[in-house]
């Protein structure tokens, strides 16, 4: 199948979620997590057949690298069964883990958006300081594991401001205020490029604040099992915190004072 009759395949990796889904639609058709749980029974009879015969080694270490979720659906697992472990493959915004990266791809790929990696083009993003190791990794596992037909991995805020667009005429000249959970960059884009040495860093991301609201609970003596404290104190963030545009008349409306916190 020609791949250029077919819509590309478009995965953004972030830290704490993965959007994926096909160039044109308007949006995507996925959103999950960026985590993967991997049985570790397998692993553990790997390790204890290493003396025995070849045939059981390789038949458990075929399983392990089968058995395993991503997403919302390694969130549960991982705390429904003990024998899973948690990881995540991408940390502050870069990967951390290529062996767990790969498996994510596999199940984004296959499972997700049920498709044939040789009849689609592939989008795939980064963060603006990517390292050019990283792309040559992503390039090697996406041409020669997955057999990819093309390949373009672009700088996500550059994406975020080519979004930002509502008329026709795009520019692509602007400051990008680039927010993750596991990174937050101010980017300068002049046609379309980066302009690196411009590039700053905040360390502050989604997922302190995550945290904060997490301890806010907990010093409020809200009755929450740890293990679900987090995830609580990130719903609780999807759904009710906003940036607002003027927190000194926020605090009014809310408190009636502008120096309550």
């Amino acid at each position: 199948m020609d791949p250029t009759s077919r819509p590309a395949v478009v995965i953004d990796n972030g830290t704490g979620y993965t959007k994926m889904g096909f160039a044109g639609n308007v949006e995507p058709c996925f959103i999950t997590p960026t985590a993967v749980a991997v049985n570790e029974s397998f692993s553990d009879q790997t390790r204890a057949t290493a003396k025995g015969n070849w045939l059981a080694q390789h038949s458990a270490g075929v399983m392990a690298d089968l058995d395993f979720l991503i997403g919302e659906e390694a969130l549960a697992r991982s705390r429904s069964s003990s024998t899973y472990s948690l990881s995540y493959p991408i940390r502050n915004g870069q990967v951390d883990n290529w062996d767990t990266m790969e498996k994510f791809w596999q199940q984004c790929i296959f499972n997700y958006l049920r498709c044939d990696p040789e009849d689609h083009y592939f989008l795939l993003t980064e963060s603006p300081l990517t390292p050019p190791e990283t792309r040559e990794y992503t390039g090697e596992i996406m041409f020669e594991t997955f057999n990819v037909p093309g390949l373009y991995i672009a700088v996500q805020p550059v994406l975020a401001l080519a979004a930002g667009y509502t008329t026709t005429k795009c520019e692509m000249t602007g400051v990008v205020v680039d927010v993750g959970d596991g990174a937050t960059h101010i980017v300068p884009v002049a046609d379309g490029y980066v302009i690196g040495n411009s590039i700053s860093s905040i360390p502050l991301t989604g997922k302190d604040v995550t945290q904060f609201i997490q301890q806010l609970m907990k010093e409020r003596g809200e009755h929450i099992p740890p293990e679900e404290s987090f995830d609580v104190a990130r719903r609780a963030k999807e759904m009710y915190c906003y940036t607002c545009s003027d927190i000194v008349k926020n605090l009014i409306s809310m408190t009636g004072s502008p120096q309550s916190t």
